[in-house]
């Protein structure tokens, strides 16, 4: 197997940049969604509450394409409306001086951490394009904590649920609880990704998904967002046993603890930034039909595995081409584990 694409995410929710390659570090692709746009909701007695900007309640995120400018340390961002209005762009720093910025709290899957809201000029053009009142947020060095356990769960108990939709919610708030310090070297810490560091996804198993449409149609795997693609798998579907992967050229060790539950972002028409009306609107469904392999999210169909850098591995770089190997294949399908962590 190989590393078919490499893709970072700048600012959540915005489309990827691809990459040739990248250093790795334990939370993630540098530059890996340290931004993310929150809403402004203003409430009646004056105050003001965020709301997070994901694609699944705000899909004209699609129509914002990032760039970054790795010499300059600049972020370009450019919006191309779904109905052939003028595009506009802009570009921030990388590395935004925080010292006089203003903080706000941030809470994805009651992880909370502080983040830093970017000056008021690059939120007036954001909310320019969303047509109403939004914040750029910047992360900092304020890392979210993962509270989880980092091994192969496959006896834990079944969590309540009472939809697909509240289950995906409810297993990623189960893992993560609000901390910005890193207390020592095997601590896991997140930027704004939602659960894990690294998404890893198999073309293999996108191929297998293309056969669920009506020929011709193909579907983006961008939509399911995964930093690491790997080619040349055997069968579809085998990543869900994957232990741990191995890059011998780097000696890179990556952990694939968990599955990644899907949601109606996936439907998404990348094109027009609505929900898609074709044959692509319905994909969540058609994967429910024998994709819901996880009892931890049982609503939930699975692509692509949530995934941890090895020890030791901080720094070395991963390219496009390198070979992959199975270092550890594991007897049955990982499970998320609730015990002992909080509950929704």
């Amino acid at each position: 197997m190989k590393i078919e694409k490499l893709y970072t995410y700048p600012v959540k929710a915005l489309r990827a940049v691809e990459l040739d390659s990248v250093q790795v570090t334990k939370h993630g692709f540098p530059h890996d969604r340290r931004f993310m746009v929150l809403q402004v909701l203003k409430e009646d007695d004056g105050s003001v509450k965020y709301k997070n900007i994901h694609v699944a309640h705000f899909p004209e995120s699609v129509r914002f394409f990032p760039s970054l400018d790795l010499e300059g340390e600049r972020v370009k961002v450019t919006y191309k409306p779904a109905n052939g209005g003028e595009e506009k762009s802009i570009d921030f720093p990388l590395y935004p001086e925080t010292d006089d910025l203003e903080t706000v709290e941030v809470d994805m899957h009651k992880s909370p951490t502080n983040a830093f809201k970017m000056p008021q000029k690059y939120n007036d053009w954001f909310s320019s394009c969303y047509g109403f009142d939004v914040i750029l947020a910047y992360l900092g060095r304020n890392y979210r904590k993962v509270l989880m356990s980092t091994s192969h769960n496959k006896q834990a108990p079944k969590p309540p649920t009472n939809s697909w939709l509240s289950s995906i919610t409810s297993t990623a708030t189960s893992y993560l609880t609000g901390t910005n310090k890193e207390n020592s070297p095997d601590t896991k810490i997140l930027t704004f990704n939602d659960c894990a560091p690294y998404l890893i996804a198999s073309s293999r198993s996108m191929d297998d998904l293309h056969h669920r449409l009506p020929t011709p149609s193909t579907m983006d795997i961008l939509k399911f967002r995964p930093n690491i693609i790997v080619s040349g798998a055997s069968e579809p579907w085998e990543e869900d046993y994957w232990g741990q992967l191995t890059l011998p050229s780097s000696n890179i060790t990556i952990n694939c603890i968990h599955n990644c539950g899907r949601c109606k972002s996936i439907n998404i028409d990348y094109e027009t930034g609505a929900p898609s009306t074709g044959a692509e609107g319905g994909m969540l469904k058609a994967m429910q039909r024998d994709r819901r392999v996880d009892p931890g999210v049982k609503w939930s169909p699975i692509f692509g595995r949530y995934s941890f850098l090895g020890e030791g591995c901080e720094g070395a770089t991963v390219r496009v081409g390198d070979e992959v190997v199975v270092s550890e294949r594991l007897d049955e399908r990982t499970r998320f584990d609730w015990e002992g962590l909080a509950t929704t």
